[in-house]
């Protein structure tokens, strides 16, 4: 028997050319992409990558596997067709924060409450780049665009807030260009059976260049991000002096400088991915005052919608048997129409 040929990351790759702007953070994401499925050994004749409308969405043209390029917002429920056709499918959907959470929201959130069994990546670069830069949701107030020359005056939009909300079962971010751990979060994910949502915090250079250098950026991101691991404490920082507790006057994270006013590492909250709540503190962290949280925030394991349809289905069959669909079509009252005009039949037996 033939042992199965071990893929590189040049094996994802299509002869396409590659037609994002230079510097684009999708390129890092791509090439992470690339790396993640060389790695846990993927066979491109079973993968299959569904995007919507956007720059992010050209991802399909550049895999060397299935691919779905499809309508604005609508990805979601086209991947959830594809894999209740043929659940042995590992099938990726990739969206934008305008792609995906604003005309596409309705299609997202019923993905994540479904848990339907699908990877979805979301690049959020907080602007509409292929439109040439209006405000997204996910922008922050404030934000001049085209649409908004006087600065946007939304709220914005927080994605993996959005999932959680959706009682979405795996949520988890990471950094275009943080080569590391974005595969890392990409295997995880993989591994998870229902939805998994990742948030990847992208830069867009033209329209909306460095919106996250002040956490993002490599000389900085030990002191302001978090990697958060489950049963691990929550520390960060280039010397590793800082954590995270709970204050229990407020109900709220804080941070602590470990070593100081006798606070020691055993004082430093553990991260708990199973439970939501600490998840929605997690997640709500930002700069200055807090780092922001990457990695797997929260994971919880459910029945997938396809185990569901399935043993629903085989539920029905086992009441009423193999369907006759001649059967069921004559049910009822059925009408015989001829030369003397239409008269009813008695229903079938």
């Amino acid at each position: 028997m033939n042992k199965p040929v071990k893929l590189s990351p040049k094996d994802f790759a299509s002869d396409q050319e590659v037609r994002w702007c230079p510097g684009c953070g999708d390129y890092a994401i791509l090439k992470g992409v690339q790396r993640t499925l060389a790695e846990i050994g993927a066979d491109p004749a079973t993968t299959v990558f569904v995007s919507g409308i956007g720059c992010s969405s050209r991802f399909p043209y550049y895999m060397a596997t299935y691919g779905f390029h499809t309508i604005h917002g609508r990805a979601p429920a086209i991947a959830t067709g594809i894999k209740l056709v043929n659940p042995k499918l590992d099938v990726w959907v990739i969206t934008g924060d305008g792609d995906g959470l604003s005309i596409g929201g309705n299609h997202l959130l019923h993905a994540l409450r479904r848990n339907v069994d699908l990877n979805i990546m979301l690049f959020n670069n907080e602007i509409y780049g292929l439109t040439k830069g209006q405000y997204s949701p996910t922008s922050e107030p404030g934000t001049r665009s085209p649409s908004t020359p006087y600065g946007s005056i939304d709220t914005p939009v927080s994605p993996c807030a959005f999932a959680l909300g959706a009682k979405g079962r795996f949520i988890a971010r990471t950094i275009d260009t943080h080569q590391k751990h974005l595969p890392d979060v990409l295997k995880r994910a993989h591994a998870h059976a229902g939805t998994s949502f990742i948030e990847i915090f992208q830069n867009c250079i033209v329209y909306n260049d460095g919106v996250f250098d002040d956490f993002a950026e490599r000389s900085v991101r030990d002191e302001r991000t978090i990697e958060v691991r489950h049963g691990e404490p929550l520390i960060f920082g280039t010397a590793r002096d800082k954590g995270l507790r709970v204050d229990p006057t407020a109900c709220r994270l804080t941070v602590v400088e470990i070593g100081k006013d006798g606070i020691s590492e055993s004082d430093i909250l553990v991260h708990d991915e199973t439970n939501p709540h600490l998840a929605q503190m997690l997640i709500e962290m930002r700069g200055p005052d807090f780092p922001v949280a990457i990695g797997v925030i929260h994971c919880i394991e459910g029945e997938t919608y396809a185990e569901a349809y399935e043993a629903q289905t085989r539920e029905i069959l086992k009441k009423s048997g193999e369907p006759d669909f001649n059967s069921w079509i004559r049910r009822g009252h059925v009408w015989t129409v001829g030369k003397d005009g239409a008269h009813p039949e008695p229903a079938a037996e």
